[in-house]
């Protein structure tokens, strides 16, 4: 029996193979545009009420992180917004899933995603707060505006501190804009005495989405020219990579006090963060604070974790956003990672690695930068 398979929407990736037999259905994911990365995929089935569907991405094998399918299971949901885990397996070539769907329609994706929509509701719900400002300080490659919110306590002048917390540079990783909603909605609560005690100490700016054309586009990792945005602040041009052009123009104004990029990891089923401690112009404070805050961080959110995480490097990549600018402004400058997967350590056998999970180590984190404040300022 064909089926329909759709994904011709905001953040939709699949191709189809062949869709006649329900039992087999066969497809292929998408590379980004301009770049041979793929691993996302979004997309919508319908008509299968009652069909156990066997789902067959025949190119898994040939993805950015084949790392990434071991131990995995597929997101799915009938109407967008409460999402869980269908079985999974991964043969070392093909990602094969099954469900039998209760409705018509179904959707299914890498992850939960975080549509551009919902973006900007994010955007406009935060501007109800006398607190905050937005500024667009360049329009991406597509033409869409680059979002950065502005938080301050209303006093009128700078704070001691900049502290900054990009988002998404990576258009796949949704998990790092359902963490920027987390830390958001705690910022902007007027009753909570942590949000209140970090904006009298400091400026925050929130860049939720650095990279909305790859988001749109369905793309794992890059821009609408083909950029890897995390390997672009070294020397970005406005041609090939103006999100970063324009947001490291505007940290050149404000200076760097503090910053935290936000991603998600295919492989590690954990959270985790890779610091900046081997760069040169890091020195014993900066190291300081940096286990301050990671500590501060696995008290408030026992999801997050300090024993699994990705090998010292040897030498420091400065092309990388928080490697530049641990270097550029000597502070501490972090890389937090969550799951696609699910937290190995506090498993969730329906749901795995969550958005809700992914709000609430937002949240966590403020509490963590608030930990340090003393010592940053």
């Amino acid at each position: 029996m064909t089926i329909g398979i759709g994904s011709h929407f905001d953040s939709g990736n699949i191709e189809i193979v062949d869709a006649s037999d329900h039992s087999a259905v066969r497809l292929r994911i998408r590379p980004d545009n301009k770049a041979d990365f793929f691993q996302w995929f979004h997309f919508r089935a319908t008509g299968v009420k009652g069909l156990a569907c066997r789902f067959v991405i025949e190119n898994a094998s040939e993805a950015a992180y084949t790392k990434g399918w071991e131990g995995y299971r597929v997101c799915a949901s009938y109407d967008r917004e409460t999402w869980f885990r269908v079985p999974t397996d991964y043969d070392g070539q093909r990602l094969v899933f099954t469900h039998t769907p209760k409705v018509d329609a179904m959707y299914f994706a890498y992850f939960p995603p975080y549509p551009m929509d919902r973006h900007r509701s994010l955007i406009a719900r935060c501007l109800q707060s006398p607190r905050v400002a937005l500024e667009v300080p360049g329009q991406t490659v597509d033409g869409d505006d680059l979002d950065l919110l502005v938080v301050r306590d209303g006093r009128g002048k700078r704070a001691k501190a900049a502290c900054w917390f990009v988002g998404r540079q990576h258009p796949g990783e949704t998990m790092a804009e359902w963490w920027m909603e987390g830390f958001l909605d705690r910022l902007l609560d007027e009753q909570d005495p942590v949000a209140r005690a970090v904006l009298r100490a400091a400026d925050i700016y929130v860049a939720p989405n650095m990279n909305p054309d790859g988001s749109r586009r369905g793309n794992l990792r890059t821009n609408a020219t083909g950029a890897n945005l995390n390997r672009e602040w070294q020397a970005p041009t406005a041609e090939r990579s103006p999100e970063v052009y324009y947001m490291r123009r505007r940290m050149a104004e404000s200076g760097v006090d503090f910053v935290l990029d936000v991603h998600g990891d295919e492989a590690l089923p954990y959270a985790f963060i890779a610091t900046a401690d081997h760069v040169p112009a890091v020195g014993e404070r900066e190291r300081g604070l940096v286990a301050a805050y990671l500590e501060a961080l696995q008290t408030a959110n026992p999801d997050f974790q300090t024993k699994y995480g990705y090998p010292k490097p040897e030498k420091a990549t400065l092309t990388m956003c928080a490697t530049y600018l641990a270097e550029t402004f000597r502070c501490p400058a972090m890389t937090l990672e969550m799951p696609f997967k699910d937290n190995a350590n506090a498993p969730d056998a329906r749901n795995g690695w969550t958005p809700q999970r992914s709000r609430m180590l937002g949240a966590a984190s403020l509490a963590a930068l608030h930990a340090i404040l003393g010592d940053l300022t």
